[in-house]
Order: C-alpha cells, then sequence, then structure tokens
C-alpha cells in the first residue's frame, strides 16, 4: 500500500486549535481583522515571545495570513478576505486616515479646507494623508477649491470595512 502525503485540512485546522491559548489568538483575529502583533500581545495580554509562536503555528497550518503596513505585520483569517480589502482595512487602522474616509463617505463630497477644519488637522497634514489615499480618493478643482470625494468602486466596499474596524 502507497504512502500518502495528503493532509486532512480540516483535521490539523481542528488539532492547531485544541490549544486554549491558540483559539484565543485565533478568535481575536477573526474578531479584529488587521489587528498589529502587538495589539494582539496587549489586548490577550500575552508575552510577545508565546504570541509569536502561536503566531507562527497558526500561519503554518494555514489559519491565518498577515499583510505588512509599513513596519507593522496586520493579522487576517485565511481566505476571507482579498488582498486590496487586507489593505483597505490595514489603511483604516490609522484613525486619521480612518477619519478622513468617514467624513467624506457621510458628505460625499468636502473641499480640502472644510475637511481640515472639520477633523482639527493642519491643511499640510491632511494634504500628507490624502496622498497616501489617492487609490481610494478622487481629487477635483472647483476654482481655487480642492474637493474630494470617494471613487465610486471603494464606496461599498469602504462602508462594510469601516463597520468591520469600527470599535
Amino acid at each position: 500500500m502507497p504512502l500518502s502525503l495528503e493532509v486532512n485540512v480540516a483535521e490539523t485546522s481542528a488539532s492547531t486549535l485544541n490549544n486554549s491559548t491558540r483559539l484565543e489568538i485565533y478568535n481575536f483575529i477573526q474578531a479584529n481583522p488587521g489587528i498589529q502583533f502587538r495589539g494582539i500581545c496587549n489586548q490577550l495580554g500575552i508575552s510577545i515571545g508565546l504570541a509569536q509562536f502561536h503566531l507562527g503555528v497558526l500561519k503554518k497550518a494555514g489559519l491565518i495570513t498577515f499583510i505588512r503596513d509599513g513596519k507593522y505585520k496586520r493579522f487576517f483569517q485565511t481566505k476571507k478576505y482579498t488582498h486590496k480589502t487586507m489593505q483597505l482595512i490595514a489603511l483604516l487602522r490609522h484613525n486619521t486616515a480612518k477619519n478622513i474616509l468617514k467624513t467624506i463617505l457621510n458628505q460625499n463630497k468636502i473641499s480640502h479646507t472644510e475637511l481640515a477644519h472639520q477633523l482639527n488637522i493642519t491643511p499640510q497634514a491632511l494634504t500628507w494623508q490624502i496622498n497616501r489615499l489617492t487609490e481610494i480618493i478622487q481629487k477635483n478643482k472647483d476654482g481655487t477649491k480642492t474637493i474630494y470625494q470617494l471613487k465610486t468602486p471603494y464606496t461599498p466596499i469602504l462602508t462594510e470595512t469601516l463597520n468591520l474596524t469600527s470599535p
């Protein structure tokens, strides 16, 4: 009888989640998509080494994945989100970017000056943030004013994703 190297994924997943700490981490990632490593450690009250070990086991078992967000790793349940959605969730984990997108979503169109005023940030800081969001935000000129609105394909996904990242 030939030796079979096939692995039953459901069986592997179940045995991987037999550990209470690992299950707690996995459930936390499911409930908080895009959470960063330190957030997992702090919120669950576990050490860095313990978190690294269990995240490694979960990753190897194919239960979680991560994307890089600058110097951070942001963790997600595997195969639940597209890469683009994971990037958007990671972006929305930054409060200023999240507030900018929420405000534009709620008002449909808003000028640069009014948006900076509503968010209580300088126009220069807003410009820097907007430059990070050019894939999502459309800029239009109205005389001397710059008007922002969301690019049409992003409105539904942004609405859904904001609900995932709201506390």
